[in-house]
């Protein structure tokens, strides 16, 4: 390991060829032919993604907000934080993540703050996430409330208590995997003072396609 803070690095190395092998309704499969220098030019196929946000919303007895959602490739209804796509041109991603949390949650906050970042699966998807860590929460107005269709129809929305929903992930009761990092960090940083937490604006250099958002 180098000297200094633990860090990744950001390191593209050359695409000699790319072609999108699927184009599909919301990410494409994609195949480049990467030069590694001396481990030689090797195929690799993964899965374009638009990024992505989410909210961990907890109020002042340390609940959590989760939603119950069917997801069809796991053919579960897990638990899950509110979250969507990066779909919106030109929407800075704190912006989504407080549509995210009305649609999905019903719910508005005073305040964002960044809680991580997260690469779910480097291997096979260049998706990106931020999740954010909202608070002063309060619930939307009735004749406000989105229209729920799809997967989403009748989502169920709880509040759980925070050490309740670690425990639940480290019993793997609860797998979804931006939530288990969501409340696992939630749970530090709050040991910790919120000393963790980022401004709601803080860059993001490894984001969607490496571009830095602020």
């Amino acid at each position: 390991m180098t000297a200094g803070r633990l860090a990744d690095e950001f390191d593209p190395q050359p695409v000699r060829s790319t072609e999108v092998v699927h184009h599909g309704r919301v990410w494409d499969v994609v195949r480049d032919e990467v030069d590694l220098g001396d481990a030689g030019r090797h195929v690799r196929e993964y899965v374009r993604h638009p990024g992505a946000v989410a909210v961990l919303a907890i109020d002042d007895d340390r609940r959590i907000c989760l939603i119950q959602q069917y997801r069809h490739p796991i053919r579960t209804r897990d638990w899950e934080a509110p979250a969507g796509l990066l779909d919106v041109p030109g929407e800075p991603p704190w912006e989504a993540a407080a549509r995210e949390l009305h649609e999905e949650a019903d719910l508005v906050a005073g305040r964002f703050d960044v809680l991580l970042d997260l690469r779910p699966s480097p291997g096979g998807l260049d998706e990106a996430i931020r999740v954010y860590l909202a608070r002063d929460v309060t619930s939307v107005a009735d004749d406000d409330r989105h229209v729920r269709e799809a997967e989403e129809h009748g989502m169920p929305c709880v509040w759980v208590a925070l050490d309740e929903a670690v425990a639940a992930v480290l019993e793997g009761r609860v797998q979804n995997g931006i939530v288990a990092a969501s409340v696992l960090a939630a749970h530090v940083a709050q040991e910790r003072g919120w000393s963790t937490l980022r401004p709601h604006d803080a860059p993001w250099p490894q984001g969607p396609d490496g571009a830095q958002r602020t």
